[in-house]
């Protein structure tokens, strides 16, 4: 019975890797790792507490990085050091600096997990996962910004290509420079097979008129809540077609999702996610999905 494998962002969420926030993040300085002010460790806990449960409810297996993450305060954003392929995990290399150390952290826990390594990217190259999106099983599109270089997109290109999987690359703009966190998940989700939440303003246009070629139905996320939230409320999770998890406060959002047939679950992500920079994809790395 197959048990890893997530090339889409839509599927039926079987197994997910999550890793819950320890005292590093609510020790964690601010200033040195972009966090909107100084973090309290029982609210980020209860946070995280709150979206497994939701996670739970949904049917997955959630699965927990045990290891020790001592310095590495972003470890609870299980996306970006990893990804995971029909053919196994491929370990990614972070862009932020700080966050080298996750990788090690991923490798360990597929090996505790029994998912098989597919590849891993080198020095100089970058990637990380809130900048890889599948479109569909055999294409997916890759940010190229601050976090994910050319240099790494060539490696994954590489590692890909005997699953006949076409890397599609895209330039992300500058915004608020190199500091900041800007994915390309930072602007859109996918819900559905043909069902995404984004916020077009941001977007590379060759990457926007894709999704209309591709005939995507897109919900057009409203810029105030968008802005107000940093981005998080376009960070929406889908555990099955058109079911997903958001962060609670955004009701325009949750209604234009609501309006083209998504159930929304929501949890309360003020510490964690606001004030981190993180959503619940983002806290989220999909080992299974069907």
């Amino acid at each position: 019975m197959k048990t890893y494998g997530a090339q889409n962002m839509w599927g039926l969420l079987r197994r997910v890797l999550v890793k819950r926030p320890d005292a590093s993040m609510g020790s964690a300085d601010p200033a040195r790792w972009n966090y909107h002010g100084p973090l309290d460790l029982a609210k980020l806990q209860s946070d995280h507490d709150d979206f497994v449960n939701v996670l739970r409810r949904s049917g997955g297996r959630v699965e927990f990085i045990e290891q020790d993450t001592n310095e590495l305060a972003d470890a609870c954003f299980t996306h970006d050091a990893s990804l995971v392929t029909d053919k196994g995990a491929i370990l990614l290399r972070m862009g932020k600096e700080l966050r080298q150390g996750e990788v090690e952290v991923h490798s360990a826990a597929y090996s505790a997990h029994d998912v098989p390594l597919l590849g891993r990217i080198k020095a100089p190259g970058t990637v990380e996962g809130g900048d890889c999106l599948w479109l569909d099983e055999r294409t997916l599109a890759v940010g190229c910004g601050f976090r994910t270089n050319e240099a790494g997109i060539l490696q994954l290109r590489t590692i890909l290509a005997p699953l006949n999987v076409e890397v599609l690359s895209f330039d992300l703009p500058f915004l608020a420079g190199p500091n900041a966190c800007l994915h390309l998940m930072s602007l859109i989700s996918i819900v559905d097979v043909d069902l995404a939440l984004v916020h077009s303003p941001l977007m590379p246009v060759r990457f926007r008129q894709l999704l209309d070629e591709r005939c995507f139905t897109c919900i057009e996320a409203p810029a105030d809540e968008f802005t107000a939230s940093g981005a998080i409320s376009v960070n929406v999770l889908a555990t099955s077609p058109r079911h997903c998890v958001m962060v609670a406060g955004w009701p325009k959002t949750l209604a234009l999702l609501e309006e083209q047939g998504c159930v929304v679950d929501t949890f309360s992500g003020a510490e964690l996610c606001l004030k981190a920079e993180g959503g619940p994809t983002c806290l989220t790395r999909p080992i299974l999905r069907e």
